[in-house]
């Protein structure tokens, strides 16, 4: 069993997948918010998700945390590093749940993933992939200094923008201190 670390960031935990974000996690499936990551879902389709996103871990060796606020322990959505079968290579993902948009969280989240990603799991490269309407996800994939570098069709993703993250040696972001 791979064991799911604990990042922390100034405001934010990533922490592993439990039973108690089931409710959030399908109330985020079942909204409009999740038409760019597959959705919206039913109740099953989204218990099916997160057990996907759990069982990424297992299989990939890395995976997706759920973020939660420190200082209220709400749990604001999810971000990590994700590689499904049929994607072309390793992404750094953010879902960010309804109410929690615009603190920079997605940013923050996807910056320290990026760092474990880099330091711990020694990749040389990352990407973000976004479906084109997506202009928030962009927005971010642009604060975390990523660039356009072309598109992707997937089979029922559909047409998706590549996003490519600056290599290991062009980022400064704080370096091992943020895990826990």
């Amino acid at each position: 069993m791979t064991p799911i670390p604990t990042l922390t960031t100034p405001r934010l935990t990533l922490r592993a997948p439990e039973a108690r974000d089931v409710p959030p996690f399908t109330a985020f499936y079942a909204s409009d918010r999740a038409r760019f990551v597959g959705g919206p879902l039913d109740a099953e389709g989204a218990w099916r998700m997160l057990a996907m996103e759990i069982g990424h871990w297992q299989i990939r060796g890395y995976g997706r945390w759920m973020v939660e606020e420190r200082e209220s322990g709400a749990t604001a959505g999810m971000v990590g590093l994700f590689c499904p079968e049929g994607w072309p290579e390793p992404e750094i993902g953010w879902d960010l749940f309804e109410g929690f948009e615009g603190r920079g969280y997605a940013t923050e989240a996807g910056r320290a993933a990026r760092e474990y990603a880099y330091d711990v799991l020694g990749w040389d490269t990352a990407v973000s992939l976004v479906k084109p309407a997506n202009t928030a996800s962009a927005a971010v994939c642009r604060r975390l200094g990523a660039t356009l570098d072309g598109t992707f069709a997937h089979q029922r993703h559909g047409e998706m923008q590549v996003w490519r993250h600056p290599a290991p040696e062009e980022v400064s972001d704080g370096g091992m201190e943020a895990y826990a």
